[in-house]
């Protein structure tokens, strides 16, 4: 079975998420959650960088999307929603994934997995960093 990166960021999501509801999760558990639904494969260390990234900069991440969302704080938002924007605020700041790929793909998983308007809502916060970042 091949796997994309696409697949990877998806289980990358969902750790996020579960860390989120759950934040005393073992590591070991997370690590072993990763590895057995990317079936072990080249991407599993992708996929565990996400985490441990979004892990390490969470302060940082949060910061920058508290000051992107226009009436909403990080902790407001639906968990969702707050897992794929971390995810793709790590990958805009701490990756070399083009930004276009990191928005589409945040549009994406917030269209599968988030509530009715979390498609327009991660566009909107990911296309403000992504604006930002141009002008720096």
């Amino acid at each position: 079975m091949s796997v994309t990166r696409a697949r990877a960021r998806e289980i990358a999501f969902q750790a996020l998420y579960q860390l989120d509801l759950n934040p005393g999760a073992a590591p070991d558990d997370i690590d072993r959650f990763i590895a057995a639904r990317l079936h072990g494969g080249p991407l599993v260390g992708f996929a565990a960088g996400i985490v441990r990234g979004v892990g390490a900069a969470r302060a940082e991440i949060d910061t920058l999307l508290d000051g992107r969302a226009e009436r909403w704080r990080v902790a407001r938002m639906a968990a969702t929603d707050r897992a794929i924007l971390r995810l793709a605020a790590w990958e805009l700041l701490h990756s070399d994934t083009p930004p276009a790929v990191v928005a589409d793909e945040a549009i994406e998983l917030a269209k599968r997995y988030g509530g009715e308007h979390s498609g327009t809502f991660v566009a909107g916060i990911v296309g403000r960093i992504i604006a930002d970042r141009r002008g720096a």
